[in-house]
């Protein structure tokens, strides 16, 4: 009988302590997502999340589209492939739109819905830092690019656009000059 009463005696010790733990437990709130930030917070390097933080995020678009539609692109962040086609200095030091020709180079793609010769996109100037323009000065027409950057200007009724960034993707060999 003693060893009964032990038992049972520690039977209604521990449902004592857990019905009081469980209200304890359920006067505290809890906000999950709070929880779960602070677990991602604290799993992810402070300088990652900085540069996840800052990271631009470009919409895919087509140049013959953003051409069409200047206005539509106006602001916002584009990238797109195309074939090189020359550094020129077009739209350089026009006051609408200004980019100093001291600090930037300009360079033209070529229009995509003409197969059967090249002709430039000159509707659509795209502006590049001229140190980040000294990296690629061996390109030639032709050469695919992949471009990122911001339609910054409707000046004249065409795009101005700031590279942001600047990708070879595949070279052509130079016609040799007989």
């Amino acid at each position: 009988m003693k060893k009964s009463n032990i038992i049972t005696a520690i039977l209604v010790i521990t449902i004592a302590f857990g019905i009081n733990g469980l209200s304890i437990a359920q006067n505290v709130t809890i906000d999950p997502i709070k929880t779960i930030s602070a677990i991602n917070a604290a799993s992810v390097p402070k300088k990652t999340a900085e540069v996840a933080s800052n990271a631009k995020v470009y919409q895919y678009a087509l140049p013959l589209a953003i051409v069409a539609s200047p206005q539509t692109y106006l602001g916002k962040n584009v990238k797109f492939r195309a074939k090189f086609d020359k550094f020129a200095t077009l739209g350089l030091d026009y006051k609408p739109a200004f980019r100093s020709s001291e600090k930037y180079i300009s360079f033209l793609i070529q229009r995509d819905d003409v197969k059967d010769h090249d002709i430039p996109l000159s509707e659509l100037k795209i502006f590049l830092p001229r140190a980040e323009a000294e990296k690629h000065i061996d390109l030639n027409s032709g050469d695919e690019i992949e471009v990122c950057g911001r339609v910054f200007s409707t000046a004249l009724g065409d795009a101005w656009m700031d590279a942001d960034k600047f990708t070879v993707l595949k070279t052509t060999q130079k016609p040799e000059v007989k």
